[in-house]
């Protein structure tokens, strides 16, 4: 047996709202590198929309979820993920612990709007459908052999998100490090079953051995070959590709909806406080340019509220 796993993230770009990354781990017969996963999970999953009620749209998330299209899709594939591996959260608060990394014990002060607003959950489809979706899912898993033996998350609100990048004194370095720690809570380098691990790039980033072995604690790392479109490395049994477009691979894919499935739950309840404080509020998204006529629309609010910017916006 061999491990594939993979890595995505969401909301890099936005001043506003979290930063997800999410990790997830499968362990596949024989050589990890050599498994079509997206075959073995062809009878419920593939990348292309559908209508059928017990099939999943599994896609880089920009191909999944749009405001037009709504949550449907994104719940359907996360939350029957979520329960192969025994979990079914009710509210967000539930999903964000069952998400939840063992690196995550930083301690920062919870955003107002998190503080007794959870939001129930699922929000756009009926319960049952997860769970039959689940059951046609773990038959087509153990008719091919397989197990998805992890999903983990790391969450980063703006105030953890600022003392990150502060201390990395570059945003896309702190998103690396963010996201190589994470890969390291769910994966043992010493461990000698094969493993192949899949992640996007990180901005224009080509080299990532210095930050591997950062956290890795010098353990020796081999480049293969860095490149635009893709830099590989191996460490022991285990071989890294950082690589454009990397959401084409399964477990990539399911950690990109992971992503913005938190991300998009995130904003409402975020748009939800604001717009009870400030009548007639029109919701964001947390992007650049928009970002900022909502910051100048809940100002008053935000004063009264004390609500501190560092709380609040995401410097970089």
């Amino acid at each position: 047996m061999g491990l594939l796993i993979g890595m995505d993230e969401a909301g890099y770009g936005p001043n506003l709202g979290p930063l997800v990354v999410t990790v997830t781990v499968w362990e596949v017969p024989g050589s990890p590198r050599e498994f079509d996963l997206w075959g073995a999970m062809a009878g419920v999953a593939s990348q292309s929309p559908t209508k059928e009620p017990l099939r999943l749209q599994i896609a880089d998330s920009k191909m999944v979820y749009s405001p037009g299209k709504g949550l449907v899709a994104l719940e359907k594939s996360v939350l029957s993920a979520l329960r192969l591996v025994g979990r079914l959260p009710q509210t967000l608060d539930e999903l964000s612990e069952d998400l939840k990394s063992q690196i995550s014990n930083f301690q920062f002060q919870i955003p107002p709007w998190l503080v007794g607003r959870d939001l129930p959950l699922p929000t756009e489809i009926d319960t049952s459908l997860i769970g039959d979706l689940a059951t046609k899912w773990l038959e087509c898993c153990r008719r091919a052999g397989v197990t998805l033996k992890t999903i983990r998350s790391e969450i980063v609100q703006p105030e953890r998100f600022n003392a990150i990048v502060r201390e990395c004194d570059n945003k896309a370095l702190a998103l690396s490090r963010l996201s190589l720690n994470l890969l390291r809570s769910v994966w043992n380098p010493d461990d000698d079953q094969p493993t192949l691990v899949i992640c996007d790039k990180h901005g224009g980033r080509n080299r990532y051995d210095d930050l591997l072995a950062e956290v890795l604690d010098d353990r020796m790392v081999f480049a293969v070959g860095e490149s635009r479109e893709r830099s590989v490395y191996r460490v022991g049994s285990t071989e890294l590709r950082f690589q454009m477009k990397a959401e084409a691979n399964f477990p990539v894919a399911l950690a990109s909806l992971v992503c913005k499935y938190v991300r998009e739950l995130s904003m409402q309840v975020f748009n939800q406080f604001w717009a009870a404080h400030v009548p007639g509020l029109k919701p964001t998204a947390g992007y650049p340019v928009d970002a900022v006529r909502f910051r100048q629309d809940i100002a008053t609010a935000q004063l009264r509220l004390g609500v501190s910017d560092d709380v609040l916006w995401r410097e970089r």
